[in-house]
């Protein structure tokens, strides 16, 4: 079974080694995807990542669990509706299933001020950025979420604002589902929080492995 781990926007695969450090167990069966990376040289929309994304599930051979963050959550979220039968677990940290058009208009408005050399760690530059955000305005899956069965942890940093309505909406919803809070935690819980992260995914990783 691997585990396949999808980083926010901001962020790289990088951003979850804090995590996979702490976990109690080592395994072989981790991969961390690079949003930017998979996507090449396409334009940079969010129809573009999640057709790179899918083809990256595809190819695994094995039951897969995904584990994603913010953007990753979305991601995540969208394959296991749309191949319910691939997916064995999720673990959504920070998601919405219906995007917050205000919220991401207030993001584009902070990207078009911040400077360029913001960007160029994560790996898009700062037009893909606020092209990736914009396409993502009519995102609302709320009408396909009956076809996810599979165990599903949902999980947001207590101090997460933005998402924490979403994600307490979310575990009502899905079948399966159930929604902790990481303690002093904001957005980023898998660099502000990895230890807590870590502690709360291998409990969950032994509940669907038993």
């Amino acid at each position: 079974m691997k585990r396949i781990y999808i980083h926010g926007l901001g962020q790289t695969a990088s951003s979850w080694n804090p995590v996979l450090d702490a976990l109690p167990v080592t395994s072989d069966q981790n991969i961390c995807l690079d949003l930017s990376a998979i996507i090449k040289k396409q334009q940079i929309n969010y129809s573009n990542l999640y057709a790179a994304f899918s083809d990256c599930c595809d190819t695994q051979t094995e039951e897969i669990v995904l584990c994603g963050l913010s953007l990753g959550s979305v991601l995540a979220l969208h394959y296991a509706i749309d191949h319910p039968d691939r997916v064995k677990a999720l673990i959504l940290i920070a998601p919405q299933y219906k995007m917050p058009k205000h919220l991401l208009k207030i993001q584009n408005m902070l990207f078009r001020c911040m400077p360029k050399s913001m960007f160029k760690q994560t790996g898009f530059d700062k037009n893909a950025f606020i092209a990736l955000c914009s396409s993502m305005a009519d995102l609302d899956f709320r009408k396909s979420l009956n076809k996810i069965t599979c165990p599903v942890s949902i999980l947001c940093g207590e101090k997460d604002k933005a998402n924490k309505k979403a994600a307490n909406e979310l575990s009502q919803t899905l079948k399966n589902a159930q929604y902790q809070e990481i303690n002093n935690a904001s957005h980023e819980v898998n660099v502000e929080a990895p230890v807590q992260l870590a502690t709360l995914l291998h409990q969950f990783y032994s509940q669907i492995e038993r």
